[in-house]
Formats: C-alpha cells, sequence, structure tokens
C-alpha cells in the first residue's frame, strides 16, 4: 500500500492510495456517469476514472508536503490502562481511552453524551470543578505542557464547561495545535514512539473535548482544525503508536459527526474526510474501522452526505467495495459492532433509487448467509436493519414499487 495520497485541484485521487479493492459490476446503473476501468477485476480505486471520488474541496492540509507524509492518528486520553506505556490493554490490543470514541457503545467503554450545558461563551472559572484553572493555563508553558495535558485529558468529563474555556484562553489552542505539528516530522520515516503518541492523544482528547460541546464546534469548525488531524489519518503504519494517533483523531472527526449538524457534514464534505476514512477502513484495527465507519455512516445519514456520495458512479462504487472487502474480512475476523455500522451503510445507501438499483447486483451475498448474519441474533434492531435493507434492494425500493428516476442500464459484462 502507497504512504500517500496526491492532490490535484482539491480534488484527492484515489490511485495514488492503493487500496486494495475489487469495484463490482452495475456502473451503468448510474446512467451517464463515466465508468472507465470500474469494472475491471483487480483493478482497485487506481482503476475509477476522473480522479477517484473527484473530492471538490478547496481546502488545503497543513503540513501535507511534510517530507510527503501525512501522519498517524489515534486514541483520545491515552492515559493509565489505555496509555502505550502502562500494562493495561494486554500485549497487542487496543484499550479503549477513558472518554471513549464515537461509534463505541457504552458496554464497550463508549463515549458519553456531548455536554448540552454551556454558557454561550467563556466560563470566569473553573474552581470547584475538580479541574485546575492553573492546568489550562499551563498549557501555554512549554516546561508544564505535558503534565497539564495528561492531568486535563483525565478529568475533562468532570467540567462540562472545559472546552469553551480552553478555546477561549488565549494561547491554549495553539499550544494544543502545536502539540499536533511537533510529530509531523515523525510520521515519515515512520518514526513515532509510545511516549510521543500518548503526549499527542493527550492533546487530541482536549480537542475533542472542544469538538463535542455545542458552544465551541462551529468556531472548531470555521477554524479549519479537524485538517491538521488529516496528516495523522493517511499514515498506513500498523505499530501501537500509530494506531491509537489514527483511532484518536478518528475520536475527534466522530464527535462532531455525533451531534446531527449539516454544516458539519458540508464541511466534511469540503474536505478529504471520506477517502481518509475509507483508506482506515481498508487497513486499520478494529476499533479504527468501527470510528472510520461510523463517520461514513453519519455521513449518509445526511440528505446532503447520501445525495454527494450518490452523485457519481465513482463515489457509490468507492465506498461499495470497501464496505464489500469489510464484509469479506468480516467472515474471517467477526465483528458485531463493526458489521451493525456496515448494514446502515448499506441500508441508507439504499435509499437513493440508483444506489438501490446497484446494490441489487453488488450486495455481498454473505448478508444473505443466516449462517454469516447468526452472530446478529441478540441485535433485534441490527436484524430489523438487515431485513429491510434485503426487501428493498429485492422489491426495487421499500414498498416493492419501480425505483423512480431515469431508466438504469444494464451492468458491464466482464
Amino acid at each position: 500500500m502507497n504512504t500517500g495520497g496526491s492532490y490535484t485541484n482539491g480534488a484527492f485521487s484515489l490511485g495514488s492510495m492503493g487500496l486494495n479493492i475489487n469495484l463490482q459490476a452495475g456502473v451503468n446503473a448510474f446512467g451517464a456517469q463515466s465508468t472507465a476501468g470500474l469494472n475491471q477485476p483487480g483493478a482497485g480505486l487506481g482503476g475509477i476514472a476522473g480522479g477517484g471520488l473527484g473530492l471538490g474541496g478547496s481546502r488545503s492540509l497543513p503540513g501535507a508536503g511534510a517530507a510527503g507524509a501525512l501522519g498517524g492518528a489515534g486514541l483520545a486520553g491515552l492515559t493509565g490502562a489505555g496509555s502505550l506505556g502502562g500494562g493495561g490493554g494486554g500485549a497487542g490490543a487496543l484499550a479503549m481511552p477513558p472518554g471513549g470514541v464515537p461509534g463505541i457503545p457504552a458496554s464497550s467503554g463508549g463515549m458519553p453524551p456531548a455536554s448540552s450545558g454551556g454558557t454561550g461563551g467563556a466560563p470566569t472559572s473553573l474552581a470547584g470543578a475538580g479541574v485546575s484553572e492553573t492546568l489550562v493555563l499551563d498549557l501555554t508553558n512549554p516546561d508544564a505542557r505535558e503534565n497539564a495535558l495528561l492531568e486535563l485529558s483525565k478529568k475533562r468529563e468532570q467540567f462540562p464547561d472545559l472546552a469553551p474555556f480552553l478555546w477561549h484562553t488565549p494561547g491554549v489552542v495553539a499550544a494544543l495545535l502545536q502539540e499536533i505539528v511537533a510529530i509531523y516530522s515523525l510520521l515519515s520515516p515512520p518514526s513515532l514512539t509510545a511516549h510521543a503518541s500518548n503526549r499527542v492523544c493527550n492533546a487530541l482528547a482536549l480537542l475533542q473535548c472542544v469538538a463535542s460541546h455545542h458552544d465551541t464546534r462551529s468556531l472548531f469548525l470555521q477554524a479549519h482544525v479537524p485538517l491538521f488531524l488529516y496528516p495523522f489519518l493517511n499514515t498506513v503504519s500498523k505499530t501501537r503508536p500509530f494506531e491509537y494517533l489514527r483511532l484518536t483523531s478518528l475520536g475527534v472527526i466522530g464527535a462532531l459527526v455525533k451531534v446531527d449538524d449539516t454544516d458539519v457534514i458540508n464541511f466534511l464534505l469540503s474536505t478529504e474526510i471520506i477517502p481518509l476514512c475509507l483508506r482506515t477502513m481498508e487497513m486499520g484495527s478494529e476499533l479504527s474501522k468501527t470510528v472510520a465507519t461510523f463517520i461514513v455512516q453519519k455521513i449518509l445519514l445526511d440528505e446532503t452526505g447520501l445525495n454527494y456520495i450518490c452523485a457519481t458512479a465513482e463515489r457509490f462504487f468507492a465506498v461499495g467495495a470497501v464496505l464489500q472487502n469489510m464484509v469479506n474480512t468480516l467472515a474471517e475476523q467477526p465483528s458485531v459492532r463493526l458489521l451493525k455500522h456496515i448494514i446502515r451503510c448499506y441500508l441508507r445507501l439504499s435509499d437513493n433509487p440508483r444506489a438501490r438499483e446497484a446494490l441489487r447486483q453488488c450486495l455481498p451475498e454473505l448478508l444473505r448467509d443466516a449462517n454469516f448474519t447468526a452472530c446478529l441474533k441478540d441485535d433485534r434492531i441490527t436484524r430489523q436493519w438487515l431485513a429491510q435493507l434485503l426487501q428493498t434492494v429485492n422489491t426495487g425500493d421499500g414498498s416493492g414499487a419501480p425505483p423512480p428516476g431515469a431508466p438504469l442500464g444494464q451492468p458491464p459484462s466482464e
């Protein structure tokens, strides 16, 4: 797999990502869209004509030119049992952070609900909340910053208005971004240590706090802070420091999409988040794949996101091929929580008439296999989603009526 993507006129070229996918038949269901190369087995995303997903965003990535590297990311709040240097989690296992990550159920250490409190501006004091104002101010002191990051990341849930305080305290957000930019040089060649990963993940935990709070979420987006995390999502090293870093960065994006907000979706669609999530869905750990799929699911659940992904055959089949590869992988490495998000993505795609027609030809056969889906026997909601998906795909739409829209073509011959 290649280590970097190429950016041309703001569009991400998926061909340079080296994703190992086999695009399915049914491309002509998208009518007059360009389909060159989509029906070639083994062509992967490199066979997609027209510049891959054709993402039209014009936002540039900070640090994208640093040694040609686009970094690695991980778990928010890696302290105590969740830290890379600690004994928690077991060898080779990823421990859930104290604050959790979006897309992971609470029973698995999931993320608590985003704070609904707030003052509409900077709080005047953190006194009595178990979080010292001194620690926040220490973030602007390079000598005291590491300890402040550690302590604040552990205590951030004790004070619901920590996010506005962080955002409105002069120099604090700049200090957090300094922590992120400081490790860009460790991304390629990959030389990120456990200590460096823990430290930057503590900074990312505080940014996740800011992204979750309703008073700071829009400010977070207006400042384009998520772009600083994208270099981490484009790494391919599977070592634990990089995997934690990817998972934490995904947690920040997941915190943004967890609250339904079309402004968030519009911002993400103007950036390269979809191909970056697809990359993680292809090569990440089970936890990273779950959070990345959750992000794609939330984008699809927004009408703007669904229309965007289904606007061209290239976009639809890029997403569909990765989902299919994940289903095939689950046959050997089962994961109920990951399968749940995959099924929800397929069900939402089936709401689009052209995508629904294409799914009749490229929906993974394993989803029709009772033995494969037996793991869902205790998940009533996901079983209902799957039944609805299969009915919708088999009948053309949810009511059995012919799908609306222009006539659909036949799949290309192999």
